[in-house]
């Protein structure tokens, strides 16, 4: 039961990095492309794209910088927030029912911590579910 378990989760993450890697190359014509509705007006964009590039060197310098800042900003906000996103809502979840899937994902590469909660659910399913949830809820 667990090698076939192992050769699911197995399955599983070399088709999730396949399938990245493979709409990581794709190329969408723009012309094709239809603004979400939560996404800025084409036009607007490539006003302001001109516009940018016909500021001088020191104006894009400045620019630059001031948005830096405010993604800091941002950054630090988002991290200091104590409402979970769904995000993690669903890592949890996941951490529960296939605890080395949720590490995976949560730290987005295959790496010592995705391959002990995989012993350790290995082992006993329990240990590697507990593991799961402290990389998932722990401080990056």
């Amino acid at each position: 039961m667990r090698k076939i378990l192992f050769v699911l989760l197995i399955g599983t993450i070399s088709q999730t990095t396949i399938i990245n890697s493979v709409s990581a190359s794709t190329v969408i014509p723009t012309s094709t492309i239809t603004p979400a509705k939560g996404d800025p007006d084409p036009a607007k964009v490539k006003s302001a794209v001109e516009g940018f590039k016909n500021l001088s060197h020191r104006e894009k310098r400045t620019m630059i910088k001031e948005i830096k800042r405010n993604i800091r900003e941002y950054k630090k906000e988002k991290k200091a927030g104590t409402e979970p996103s769904t995000n993690t809502l669903l890592l949890v979840i996941l951490a529960i029912l296939l605890p080395p899937l949720a590490v995976y994902l949560h730290e987005g590469r295959i790496n010592t911590k995705f391959w002990i909660d995989l012993v350790l659910t290995l082992i006993f399913w329990l240990p590697g579910m507990i593991y799961a949830l402290v990389v998932v809820l722990g401080k990056d």
